[in-house]
């Protein structure tokens, strides 16, 4: 068992780092375990949208926020995903990129007092800029997305197995998972 480690100013930055990480862990971790035939799958009464477009969603958005956010700084977000064309591996390997760069973010908000600097480009008010208001925002985003791809898959009949479902809330053993790759 992990024993608890008391937040300092020193180890704030690994714990905020470390739970992003487990976050993203997560995220793949579902996008890996989702059957083939549930990629394409349009999503029960969204007929415009697919798995794989709400899937893609999840890197877009945090592009879109390293962006915003980070690129006045030196930041500079990964690419896009293509909504209707990525293929599951590339997207995994996109939200690892991702996930690398808002991990950026969040440290240049652990090395400016717990504050991601403002910029021109963050027009949009209704996020504190606080490092822990923005990964609480962006675990819920992922939260949000992933609870919607779950009831896609059942509701399509493609139910996820248990191993998989409870596997995202297993978050110690995610977070095991982030220390080993890296």
């Amino acid at each position: 068992m992990m024993k608890p480690v008391p937040a300092t100013p020193a180890t704030f930055p690994a714990m905020i780092l470390a739970a992003w990480n487990t976050d993203n862990r997560v995220t793949t971790f579902l996008i890996e375990n989702l059957p083939g035939q549930l990629w394409p799958a349009t999503i029960p009464g969204a007929p415009r949208r697919t798995v794989r477009m709400l899937a893609s969603h999840i890197h877009n958005a945090r592009c879109m926020w390293v962006k915003t956010l980070g690129l006045p700084h030196g930041i500079v977000p990964p690419p896009r995903v293509d909504r209707n064309d990525v293929q599951r591996r590339q997207l995994v390997a996109a939200l690892n990129h991702s996930s690398d760069a808002v991990g950026r973010l969040l440290l240049l908000g652990c090395e400016h007092g717990g504050r991601i600097p403002p910029s021109r480009s963050y027009v949009w008010r209704n996020l504190p800029l606080d490092v822990g208001h923005v990964l609480a925002y962006l675990v819920a985003h992922e939260g949000h997305h992933r609870g919607q791809i779950v009831m896609a898959a059942r509701q399509l009949g493609h139910a996820l197995s248990p191993s998989v479902t409870s596997g995202l809330w297993q978050w110690t053993k995610r977070a095991k998972e982030t220390s080993a790759v890296g």
